[in-house]
């Protein structure tokens, strides 16, 4: 029998938000990983522990939900106004591929910590006290995002007394701002619609805004599905057709917002776009028995992420929230009350969020000139992961 040793690489295991992931250097990886390709996507599927079909990722880092299947891996930045290259792979928990095709807003907020703390950004940017404001290229989808990292006597400041629903126990709060986040070069609204009929054979037709900002997301009104916007994670998650009726919706929709030419491509492309449901303010209890009174939010929202519902919300698709919020006539805008607005707190399993975005009509199309959220970060592991040398 062969036997083939394993290797180890250095990584640092991270919250951002409410996901988790493994966090690389590119100069740490091995060299035939260090370009896109097939052996940086099995070296990092090995990582996370995919595929795996009993869905569990067992043997790997993975924590077998779209939060936790997750991989970073930062560089220093080429570019002179940014301080860090940013790039991300969601890892499929059952099926071989690593989807390249978007950001984790979420893990967004861990970038800058991590690039402190690991020598990619210039010291002279970085206060003894106070905040460091980190200029990141995302590079997934060409786009800045700034985050500002607190530091306490030359270090990155992890902990303190940010709550952030959707993660048991209280960090230090790390304000993160999304530049122009529409998802590439395309428009905001793909079909220069607010509101478009999407047709799904077999399904029906739906009012749906289907934008591109933080993420490409296909929003319903959740009435239209037969919800009230309050469900939880069990009362999807546990319903096979559901999801099946989702998927097949976000196909389509990703057909129409030209992501992609045909729905059967749709498979091979988990992560973009998102599926949401909005619907006006109720009360509810949220997973973790906190009570969300209808009066302290201004719409519901519940969003899908590799064909399950999240259990708070995906960080981008938040900035998809207070994108859609700020524009007048969109279903987001419309389930929170319709006028103008740059802010919304929303509703989600968890708890509450509230996100905020810029909007302006220029030369006939909307832009976006930002979106800002805060989240919290912190460093749960660092050192070695180890994967059989012929992984890759």
């Amino acid at each position: 029998m062969s036997q083939v040793p394993q290797i180890r690489i250095p990584a640092t295991y991270m919250r951002g938000g409410t996901s988790k992931g493994v966090f690389f250097r590119l100069d740490d990886l091995p060299e035939a990983a260090r370009v896109p390709g097939e052996a940086r996507d099995r070296l990092l599927m090995r990582v996370i522990g995919s595929p795996d079909p009993y869905q569990k990722q067992i043997d790997g880092m993975g924590g077998a939900t779209s939060s936790t299947s997750k991989t970073v891996i930062l560089s220093r930045s080429e570019s002179p106004d940014h301080d860090v290259d940013y790039l991300f792979g969601q890892v499929a928990i059952d099926k071989a591929f690593v989807d390249w095709s978007g950001n984790c807003g979420n893990l967004s907020a861990a970038v800058g910590p991590f690039a402190i703390s690991n020598g990619l950004v210039d010291p002279s940017r970085i206060p003894h006290n106070g905040e460091a404001e980190v200029r990141i290229w995302q590079a997934n989808i060409g786009k800045t995002i700034v985050s500002r990292v607190p530091i306490t006597d030359g270090q990155v400041q992890e902990t303190g007394d940010f709550e952030l629903d959707g993660v048991t126990f209280p960090a230090a709060e790390v304000p993160v701002a999304f530049k122009d986040p529409a998802d590439g070069e395309g428009a905001i609204f793909p079909t220069g619609n607010l509101v478009d009929d999407l047709e799904v054979p077999g399904v029906g037709t739906f009012k749906a805004t289907l934008i591109n900002a933080g993420i490409p997301t296909v929003f319903l009104n959740a009435a239209e599905l037969g919800y009230s916007g309050t469900e939880l994670q069990e009362a999807i998650n546990g319903d096979a057709e559901a999801l099946a009726r989702f998927e097949t919706i976000r196909a389509h929709g990703a057909v129409k917002m030209g992501l992609i030419q045909d729905v059967a491509e749709a498979a091979g492309r988990q992560h973009t776009p998102k599926v949401a449901f909005v619907a006006p303010p109720a009360s509810y209890t949220a997973s973790s028995g906190k009570r969300v009174e209808a009066g302290e939010i201004d719409l519901l929202v519940r969003a899908l992420s590799m064909g399950k519902l999240h259990h708070a919300m995906m960080g981008t698709a938040a900035v998809a929230i207070a994108s859609a919020a700020a524009i007048e006539g969109t279903l987001v805008n419309l389930a929170a009350g319709g006028g103008k607005r740059n802010a919304v707190t929303f509703g989600h399993p968890s708890g509450s969020l509230r996100v905020g975005a810029e909007a302006s009509l220029v030369e006939g199309r909307w832009v976006i000139d930002e979106a800002v959220m805060s989240r919290s970060a912190r460093v749960l592991m660092e050192g070695f992961v180890r994967i059989p040398g012929d992984s890759f």
